[in-house]
């Protein structure tokens, strides 16, 4: 960093300026701390936005961050867990218990949580009768390009929270929220669990990065 005049250095500059002024590779050098031989706090930050820019960092293993020269275990949590502390923030605490009576507010309130996740998930989101979110859990964790959920599974989730009414929600790490065949045959199986177990299965939304797919939006539901 003895290269960089000492008031546009990463922390003398977010002191003066405020954090929104950084670029994120300054960001990412404050949260690195220092560098290593030869290399400064943000030759190691530059280097590890190279690979994709910020977006490649959500949801990267701890191994894959640590392939970076200079960065080990620790700078490698660091980073995860200023990535998590992020989400964390756009995430609506579960005691405000909003109410989610759109497609939209469904996936906004599951975006920052689960649209990014490396690998396929599949959960649900409980509703109590007035469409107030009781919580989301994972019910399935798949390859990248399949998850497997029981309906059993689903409506145990269900009757456990006493939730009136469900959504159910899973991720496409291919970025691409299109839904499959087999995504549309579960949704149908699902759907028709729900009507013979007294709880309405409102939607399915696939969630991808920042983008969504409503089945109820699509009138699929």
């Amino acid at each position: 960093m003895k290269t960089v005049a000492p008031h546009d250095r990463p922390r003398e500059k977010l002191e003066r300026l405020g954090a929104a002024a950084l670029g994120d590779n300054e960001l990412l050098a404050i949260v690195l701390g220092q560098g290593r031989a030869n290399a400064s706090a943000l030759d190691l930050a530059n280097a590890m936005l190279a690979g994709g820019g910020l977006r490649a960092l959500i949801g990267a293993p701890h191994g894959e961050l640590r392939r970076v020269p200079g960065i080990g275990a620790a700078r490698a949590a660091q980073v995860l867990a200023a990535i998590e502390l992020g989400r964390r923030t756009l995430t609506r605490l579960a005691e405000e218990r909003p109410r989610l009576s759109s497609p939209r507010a469904v996936a906004e309130y599951l975006l920052p949580q689960f649209g990014s996740r490396p690998v396929e998930q599949f959960g649900v989101l409980l509703l109590d009768t007035k469409h107030r979110a009781l919580r989301a859990s994972v019910l399935s964790v798949g390859t990248l390009d399949a998850s497997i959920v029981h309906p059993r599974e689903v409506f145990r989730e269900a009757m456990a929270a006493g939730a009136a009414s469900l959504v159910l929600f899973h991720n496409h790490p291919s970025g691409d929220p299109e839904p499959s065949d087999e995504d549309c045959r579960l949704t149908e199986r699902l759907v028709a669990a729900g009507v013979l177990m007294g709880i309405n299965v409102l939607d399915h939304v696939i969630l991808a990065e920042a983008r969504y797919f409503s089945f109820r939006e699509h009138r699929r539901c």
